[in-house]
């Protein structure tokens, strides 16, 4: 059953603050950062309450109401913390995507989190499928809390459908963190909940309000989107990072609208690679089979999905 819209809770002032500016003027208003009802803000306290436990793997829940960049912060920390920290920012104002682009958000409109992952049993050259593993575990929670069928565009765009036509709501960025028996990887999720039409970033973008989300209350959201990349981590660590035993390759590939599609591949050193995305290896690259019938791994660059002829 998918969670109803709730009226939020008071701001935490046990979240830390430190690490951050102080929260903006909600857009459109001037009575100050909390006067936006439909974007009520996140607890900390509520969310360590129900996710931070004995056993688990988040150890550490922080939310600040704004900050640059959640990934450079956690990265920052990375040598310090145990893994299992989360950082959520209600805004960012100097957020990164894939390729560095810029990603911006009105505050509280959307999900701006990212968690620290140290997975000791998995060799170093399986860890690459970590993002892929956090968009299979985000789809997943949000397909079952918001009531939206998300595809994943590879390697890890959160797809949405808004009017009938495939937009972009989400992304996930991850990055290296730490070095030698402290190294590990820092994950990333933005997803754009509550965005209306006039506020998106480009034309193609879309939220979850947009494409007829059963609830947009962020608090459930973010407690099953959590619970769903524990529960991916813990079985894809306990298979040693094997994409086939976790039964992460195949959950990807059937969640995945770029398989089946025409593509072009924009690749390191200028290079152009256009065909049918026809599969996913055991490394999570992207096979794309020319018309020529050569089959080319990808395992970097930007994908476009192309229309049909």
């Amino acid at each position: 059953m998918t969670p109803t819209k709730s009226s939020g809770s008071a701001p935490d002032s046990s979240s830390n603050p430190s690490s951050a500016s102080a929260p903006s003027t909600a857009p459109g208003t001037g009575a100050g950062p909390w006067s936006d009802l439909d974007r009520p803000p996140l607890s900390a306290t509520s969310l360590r309450r129900a996710l931070v436990r004995p056993g688990g793997l988040w150890t550490v829940l922080d939310v600040v109401p704004s900050t640059g960049s959640t990934n450079v912060d956690l990265a920052a920390r990375a040598v310090d913390d145990a893994e299992g920290a989360v950082l959520i920012a209600e805004e960012q104002t100097a957020g990164r995507g894939r390729l560095d682009r810029n990603w911006t958000a009105p505050a509280r409109s959307g999900i701006f989190l990212s968690v620290l992952l140290k997975p000791r049993e998995v060799p170093v050259e399986r860890w690459g499928w970590l993002p892929l593993l956090a968009g299979v575990a985000t789809a997943t929670a949000l397909s079952r809390t918001a009531g939206v069928d998300t595809a994943l565009k590879w390697p890890n765009d959160l797809l949405v459908t808004v009017d009938g036509e495939e937009r972009k709501a989400g992304g996930i960025l991850a990055e290296r963190a730490g070095a030698g028996e402290e190294a590990g990887v820092v994950l990333g999720i933005g997803i754009n909940v509550t965005l209306g039409a006039d506020e998106l970033p480009v034309p193609g973008a879309g939220s979850l309000a947009l494409a007829g989300a059963q609830s947009t209350d962020r608090d459930p959201l973010v407690r099953a989107l959590l619970r769903s990349l524990e529960q991916w981590y813990g079985d894809w660590r306990a298979a040693g990072g094997d994409p086939a035993e976790s039964r992460l390759q195949e959950t990807y590939a059937a969640g995945c609208a770029t398989l089946g599609r025409r593509v072009r591949a924009e690749l390191p050193g200028d290079r152009t690679l256009v065909g049918e995305a026809t599969a996913l290896d055991t490394d999570g690259r992207l096979v794309v089979t020319t018309d020529e019938g050569a089959r080319e791994p990808v395992g970097a660059g930007d994908v476009v999905h192309l229309r049909a002829e």
